[in-house]
């Protein structure tokens, strides 16, 4: 597109070279506004038409092998076959957190921007520069982001905190009475193993699991001390926020897509009348509740549409979660917020680079892709038409 707009200013620089000095000024302003509006309307056109070819090409190739055992079932076969159920739920999963957690923030700071704080202020000048900052921030560079400060800073203070307090209630469970180290301090593994099932075997299930490494250290009914038992459990406990995870990844892609709301927002705010603003206090409403029930539902339609480029972006970004939550191949759905989880953006990439035959797996590519658009397109079609029965009835009230 650089290209052909470079041709057309070269184009144009030539022609208003010749026409120089030959033509009235009346006639060169209707040729080149003809020209520039033939020349708008031609680019809007190509733009039209290469997305039908796009989506249509994408649909033609992807059509057949749309069925409903693609879109309710796992990969399987090496990703050369099977469907997409968790890849699909995975991402709707995301976008649903992060447009739970990214709009309400967005929303909130926007109308403190542009009801409460002072533009000369250092604090609204510091709230403006870092969101400016943000949409300019690339996108892996939030991944990265993600990967040092919430699975690697908050998640591992979390686990530090969960792991205390299970070595705690363990140190309890081999102090009590009914204890196998009361009498002499040292137990042998099968009578860990028992005392843990007995108190609790949910609880204890990954130190019962664990047993078995015990058993093949010191040996099968071997004593064990109480405190290198508690030092063992402790040093192989597993991490279960301080690793990839479903929270993590929508946490990143709503600091990514913050700047959008907050932007889209602050401007639906301004264009409210003030005149509305003033008439609410003027028969003693409180600023917050002229904000509440005269500026934020005015206001509905920039959330709205924050939520619409919101879901856009987050349904097909895929470099903020390849280090917070992705998965190559997980059969099984999240059920948890620790839980990875697979993503139709980056399932499409797999298949087009990480499949062992890429050829056999081009039906899946298209299939995939517009599984994408398509869930991407309900998702908007959903918030464009709640906006457009806001806006009408906003319109019928006024």
């Amino acid at each position: 597109m650089n290209i052909i707009f470079l041709i057309i200013v070269i184009f144009s620089l030539i022609a208003g070279f010749f026409m120089r000095g030959k033509l009235s000024i009346s006639i060169k302003r209707k040729i080149s506004e003809r020209f520039f509006v033939s020349l708008s309307g031609f680019s809007a056109l190509f733009i039209i038409l290469f997305i039908i070819y796009l989506l249509l090409h994408i649909f033609l190739l992807g059509k057949s092998h749309l069925t409903w055992e693609f879109l309710f079932t796992a990969p399987k076969e090496g990703l050369t076959g099977g469907g997409i159920f968790p890849a699909l739920v995975g991402t709707s999963l995301l976008v649903l957190i992060m447009s739970l957690i990214g709009v309400p923030i967005g929303t909130i700071t926007a109308i403190y921007l542009a009801e409460y704080a002072k533009e000369n202020s250092i604090l609204t000048k510091s709230i403006r520069f870092a969101v400016n900052t943000l949409a300019g921030v690339p996108a892996i560079v939030f991944g990265l982001f993600g990967l040092g400060f919430f699975i690697g800073f908050v998640g591992k203070q979390m686990d530090n905190v969960e792991l205390n307090r299970r070595m705690n209630n363990l140190e309890t469970v081999f102090n009590s009475s009914a204890s196998p180290f009361k009498n002499s301090g040292s137990a042998s593994d099968n009578d860990i193993k028992k005392c843990l099932a007995d108190n609790d075997s949910k609880y204890w299930i990954e130190q019962i699991d664990q047993v078995k490494i015990l058993t093949e250290m010191f040996g099968s009914g071997v004593a064990i001390k109480k405190t290198e038992t508690i030092k063992f459990f402790k040093d192989r406990s597993r991490p279960k926020w301080a690793q990839p995870a479903l929270i993590w990844a929508a946490l990143t892609m709503a600091l990514l897509t913050l700047p959008v709301v907050i932007v889209s927002v602050e401007e639906a705010i301004r264009t409210i009348p003030r005149e509305q603003r003033e008439a609410s206090l003027a028969l003693g409403a409180t600023k917050f509740t002229t904000i509440m029930k005269i500026v934020v539902p005015g206001a509905m339609s920039g959330v709205l549409t924050g939520t619409i480029l919101t879901i856009s972006r987050g349904a097909g970004e895929v470099a903020p979660i390849l280090f917070t939550g992705v998965a190559y191949y997980l059969p099984d759905l999240p059920n948890t917020f620790y839980s990875q989880f697979m993503h139709l953006g980056y399932h499409i990439y797999v298949l087009t680079t990480q499949s062992t035959n890429v050829e056999l797996t081009k039906p899946l590519q298209y299939a995939t892709t517009l599984v994408l658009l398509m869930l991407t397109f309900l998702l908007n079609f959903t918030a464009v038409f709640i906006r457009s029965r806001i806006r009408s009835r906003a319109a019928k009230n006024s």
